[in-house]
């Protein structure tokens, strides 16, 4: 294969031909030299002095001729070279960089949640009737036992009456029953004298075998009906306690048409006037939330999840409150990821002293964790999303730039964890440009921090 030969730059053709001519000029004197030489066999003439003088002259140009050829365009060109590369520096595009970072123990993991009351319950109404009375309304704040309506229910006094004297009646027939069982065991007695009078008079002939077991069968029928009138009043005893039952059964559903507080809290709910008709079991009358103490349900990432624990504290936040911090603690955790979230279910509860926290608030739930192995930190800025994925611009030690694809962690907003793809201390680029290319060079600029 024919390799072709690049062509020579301006100045080596002119160096090449001055050589070329200084090499024709020894030549033509080599050629004088040997004219003043004998022919073969004859003793050579000494060359005179004028000739020597001439060979010297000659020397002296062709070395200076030499120097000038090749020395001054090798120098010439040496200085354009760095005057290129001088003119390439200063021309080279400055940009900002900052190094990587690692971060710090501490994370800080911060949640949004809802905040709840930690007991809220409706209160519906026991005993169908009207409200008679409402004493209080949505923003009081309640004791237990305080009484909060009065309902009028004149069906349900009727029953209380019918089943008062359904216990009477019971009771009356309670004693009837004990009166015939009294009744019966003394004729069951009697019965039982006569037959054994009988007895004794049948062994000495004085009676008829006859009379003796008509008395000893009335003994026994006696008996029998002794024991029956013991099941009527068992029976009779059995119905006082049903009808007693059924009394204490509406008398606890007249002490409902009193509706009291179930514990002490706010009336957050209230749904009924004096005058309305309310069902027993369907009507929602109020709703009490107790909020002396609230609780936050914040659903932790797969990654942070280990990292939250039973009785761990937190701050609480409200972007409404600025300046304000709440602490809490977690109370709960569901030990165990919602497969569709793959998140971690905690309850963080907050004293709400002074009563600044009100149910159904968003709050931010702020936790410290600590981590064995921190990772790298760079600002946000420094990141440059592309097809191939996140990238970053690196200012290698030649001050050029080289493009590095990174694997993102956590986003903290103005600065991002970066898991993979960096070393500690290494130059980014902050916001680099179109004209930033992989190669390109730079001249870097060390950005440092601002002064709080």
């Amino acid at each position: 294969m024919r390799s072709e030969t690049p062509e020579a730059s301006p100045q080596e053709a002119e160096t090449q031909a001055t050589e070329a001519r200084l090499r024709a000029e020894i030549e033509s004197l080599k050629q004088r030299l040997a004219a003043h030489s004998t022919p073969h066999g004859h003793e050579r003439k000494r060359p005179s002095g004028a000739v020597l003088i001439l060979l010297a002259l000659l020397v002296v140009v062709s070395l200076v001729g030499a120097f000038f050829a090749g020395f001054l365009p090798h120098e010439k060109r040496q200085t354009e070279l760095v005057s290129q590369a001088k003119t390439d520096e200063a021309t080279a595009p400055i940009v900002n960089v900052t190094p990587v970072e690692r971060s710090t123990g501490k994370s800080e993991l911060v949640l949004p949640g809802n905040i709840q009351a930690i007991t809220e319950a409706p209160i519906l109404s026991r005993a169908s009737g009207y409200v008679k009375r409402r004493l209080v309304d949505i923003g009081d704040r309640v004791k237990e036992g305080q009484l909060l309506a009065e309902i009028d229910a004149a069906e349900l006094d009727s029953q209380v009456k019918q089943a008062k004297a359904s216990v009477d009646q019971t009771a009356a027939s309670l004693e009837q029953a004990n009166a015939n069982l009294v009744q019966a065991r003394t004729n069951q007695a009697l019965y039982k004298t006569t037959a054994e009078r009988y007895a004794n008079l049948v062994k000495r002939g004085a009676v008829s075998k006859q009379e003796f077991d008509t008395n000893q069968a009335q003994y026994e029928a006696q008996s029998a009906a002794v024991q029956a009138m013991e099941k009527a009043v068992s029976v009779a005893k059995s119905n006082i306690a049903v009808a007693e039952a059924n009394l204490g059964r509406l008398t606890e559903m007249q002490s409902y048409l009193r509706v009291k507080a179930p514990f002490d809290g706010v009336v957050t709910v209230r749904n009924v006037d004096t005058g309305a008709l309310v069902n027993e079991g369907n009507t929602l009358l109020f709703r009490i939330a107790q909020t002396n103490r609230l609780r936050i349900y914040v659903n932790v990432p797969q990654a942070d999840a280990a990292a939250v624990k039973v009785g761990q504290p937190s701050k609480i936040t409200i972007s409404d409150m600025v300046g304000k911090v709440f602490t809490g603690a977690v109370t709960r955790t569901a030990n165990s990821l919602d497969p569709a979230t793959r998140t971690l279910l905690a309850e963080v509860q907050v004293a709400n002293t002074g009563n600044l926290l009100m149910p159904g608030m968003y709050a931010q739930v702020n936790f410290t964790t600590s981590r064995a192995e921190p990772p790298l930190l760079i600002r946000g800025d420094a990141l440059v999303i592309r097809a191939n994925g996140p990238q970053v611009a690196i200012v290698t030690p030649e001050q050029t730039i080289h493009f590095q694809t990174i694997t993102l962690g956590r986003d903290y907003g103005d600065k991002i964890e970066v898991l993979q793809g960096l070393q500690p201390l290494q130059q980014l680029v902050i916001n680099p440009g179109d004209n930033i290319l992989e190669g390109a060079k730079v001249k870097p600029v060390l950005l440092t921090a601002p002064k709080k």
